[in-house]
């Protein structure tokens, strides 16, 4: 199997554990892989017994990743694709084990930015207010599995219509995994319906924040740099 190289290529974003490439044969996929010092190996060496003898698999976010949106699309068929990205599987790398998804870029062909970072620059405009109810609607009524929907694992990809979808590009599958949620679609449906009444808590938050001159935080803007797909 070919290893793909990566660790000579600058990332167009950094998350928490790990970062995003551009790959390097097909330039409308992303590789996720794990930042330096965050391998699954080095993650369950930190940790203490006895979690530290879970299986390395349960270490590797990017595995668990794939296994998440292989089991959403599975379960709620390509309907779900206008909301995450659909996995292409896992991938060997020079920086370690990759998954490879979709990567979402606007009309123009740059990688789009989180729906933070739109909100901070444009405020909130009435294509993405129709995006979000739009958004805000259908994820409640398909119940996708999510932890919180954080402004900075949304990315708005702005088509050439001028009009707006919401991808959620991480932080899903529940996080309990609570049975019942998975027998009983109402039930889910509610649980979904909570993360989208935090997520639209966190809007008006966010806008309060800009409108007091405030911080946007310390994630979720891509470098205007970075976007640009080589």
């Amino acid at each position: 199997m070919t290893t793909i190289q990566l660790a000579n290529l600058k990332p167009f974003a950094n998350g928490g554990n790990r970062l995003c490439f551009v790959h390097p044969e097909h330039k409308n996929l992303c590789i996720k892989v794990a930042r330096p010092n965050f391998s699954p190996a080095e993650k369950r060496q930190r940790k203490g017994f006895p979690k530290n003898l879970k299986p390395l698999s349960r270490f590797d976010d990017s595995q668990i990743e794939h296994d998440v949106l292989s089991s959403i699309h599975g379960r709620l068929g390509d309907e779900v694709l206008s909301m995450i990205p659909r996995s292409h599987g896992m991938v060997d790398t020079d920086m370690g084990p990759g998954i490879i998804t979709r990567l979402v870029t606007d009309a123009d062909g740059k990688i789009s930015v989180t729906l933070l970072q739109y909100l901070w620059e444009q405020g909130l405009t009435p294509e993405i207010q129709q995006s979000i109810d739009h958004f805000c609607e259908h994820w409640q009524a398909l119940a996708v599995p999510s932890r919180d929907l954080l402004l900075h694992n949304i990315v708005v990809e702005q088509r050439a219509d001028k009009q707006c979808s919401l991808i959620v590009i991480d932080g899903l599958g529940w996080s309990d995994m609570i049975p019942l949620v998975k027998i009983f679609k109402s039930l889910a449906q509610r649980k979904a319906g909570r993360k989208i009444a935090n997520m639209q808590a966190r809007i008006k938050s966010l806008l309060a924040e800009k409108e007091a001159g405030g911080s946007w935080g310390i994630h979720g803007f891509i470098d205007p740099k970075n976007r640009d797909v080589h």
